[in-house]
């Protein structure tokens, strides 16, 4: 971890305010990361590293400015910190006190191994026995793919609120993908695993069976028969994670979005977006998720934000700069995905909370319809909601119980109106992984839905 005293903290910030500004930040970052990527049997990669280094940004009039380096010289520091000072005009230096102290985290998050500790040899043979354990499932399988990464990255935030806020973030995941084919039909299987945890993530989640997994059902979708497209009721598995939730809600409840006018929930605080059944959630805090952090990369505290209760909207997510301009507090989303990137509102652990109706009680309810088991990948536009989301695995629906397996089908709609819709929502929940792009940044999130049922959605495939 990189170490800058206190005395040098201070002489920083108070350089970045030379000029004014109503707020001023320095961003330390310390990584490690690790990664093992296996290709056709043989391992393709392996990459490890050391990166570190400084930003400094000031706050003025709504608007920010940004400037970084990994030269950590006190010159270099205050250099950056003197750029950034000279974007603010005709401000004059503003007589403030600045008393920095160490806040704690509301919050803690138990590393059982940390994956720094475990030997790289290890690493590799897990890799190479999810391979194995993928081939093996068929002669069908005709490719797999295996990543590993580990990272330990270190941050400390220092403000002119006066506050240092230091957080260790070990994060470890690893991902199957399989391509199965038979003839002309190629079908993929894809399963990832992973969280702010240590090595201690593959006794919980074995990461053959993980690989085993991604294999049958790339298998089993070759002898599915194309999805018929039509507007029909849709039960989405709580398996299938908060794809729908993430991609066609959250981002259009980032407040630099809705600030801009560039999301369909812009002005609709205190509105009715969803069903009365339908209550969402960010919550930063929840223990060992892949979106979890003891302080967001602005150092404010990691926190549980209701963003829409009971079907209304109560809150953006929002980082320091857009809860400047709407007047109101951060709820901790200020994101980041390196030292190198100024921090903007970004979704952490976002998802749909439980409701009373079991799994098997709402599938048992639609006589004719579809289940998506898995969703795949998918486009959305902010500014309509409207949406289109591919499913990786899908079954149909006959007199409430779960039939035949199709292929091919995708999910057509518009995220306020099918939020409106849903009428039934399970007691199960669950969590899908993945890395989150915008602007250019990827940061690690993960998301989640219980089994919903969607009385009628357009079910994209043959007509």
């Amino acid at each position: 971890m990189i170490k800058i005293p206190d005395e040098l903290l201070l002489k920083i910030i108070k350089k970045a305010l030379s000029n004014g500004g109503d707020y001023a930040d320095i961003f330390i970052e310390h990584e490690r990361p690790l990664s093992i990527q296996l290709e056709d049997d043989k391992i393709e990669k392996v990459v490890s590293g050391i990166d570190s280094g400084v930003g400094v940004r000031v706050l003025y009039d709504g608007k920010s400015a940004y400037a970084y380096t990994n030269d950590l010289s006190e010159d270099s520091l205050l250099n950056i910190a003197g750029a950034v000072s000279s974007a603010v005009k005709e401000r004059g230096e503003k007589d403030r006190v600045i008393d920095l102290r160490r806040v704690k985290p509301s919050v803690d998050f138990r590393i059982k191994y940390n994956p720094h500790d475990v030997q790289i040899d290890r690493k590799i043979s897990l890799v190479e026995n999810a391979n194995r354990a993928a081939k093996g499932i068929s002669p069908k399988i005709k490719q797999v793919s295996v990543i590993y990464r580990d990272s330990i990255q270190n941050v400390c935030i220092a403000t002119s609120d006066g506050t240092i806020a230091e957080d260790e973030r070990i994060y470890t995941l690893a991902l199957v993908q399989v391509i199965a084919s038979d003839g002309d039909v190629l079908q993929t299987g894809y399963e990832p695993v992973g969280g702010l945890t240590g090595f201690e993530l593959f006794e919980e989640n074995p990461f053959e069976e993980i690989a085993v997994k991604a294999a049958r059902k790339a298998v089993k979708m070759l002898s599915a028969r194309k999805a018929s497209g039509g507007r029909m009721p849709v039960v989405i598995s709580a398996e299938a994670g908060g794809t729908m939730i993430h991609e066609a809600v959250g981002h259009g409840l980032e407040a630099d979005l809705a600030q801009q006018g560039l999301s369909v929930y812009t002005n609709k605080i205190g509105q009715q977006i969803a069903s009365p059944i339908v209550t969402i959630v960010d919550d930063s805090t929840l223990p060992n998720k892949r979106g979890s952090f003891r302080f967001d990369d602005e150092g404010t505290v990691s926190q549980r934000t209701v963003l829409v209760e009971n079907g209304v909207l109560k809150s953006y997510m929002h980082d320091r700069l857009t809860a400047m301009r709407g007047g109101t507090e951060s709820t901790g989303n200020g994101r980041r995905q390196s030292y190198k990137d100024r921090p903007i509102p970004r979704m952490t652990n976002t998802f749909i909370e439980r409701g009373n109706g079991s799994p098997d009680e709402i599938i048992g309810s639609v006589d004719k319809g579809f289940f998506v088991k898995k969703m795949g990948g998918g486009q959305v536009n902010t500014v309509t909601g409207e949406f289109v989301f591919e499913v990786s695995e899908g079954y149909l629906i006959e007199k409430g119980q779960v039939g035949e397996p199709v292929r091919g089908a995708t999910l057509i709609g518009n995220g306020p109106e099918i939020l409106k819709s849903i009428d039934m929502v399970g007691n199960d929940l669950g969590f899908a992984i993945g890395t989150c792009g915008k602007d250019a940044q990827g940061v690690p999130v993960s998301d989640a839905m219980p089994t919903v049922r969607i009385p009628e959605i357009v079910v994209g495939g043959e007509a």
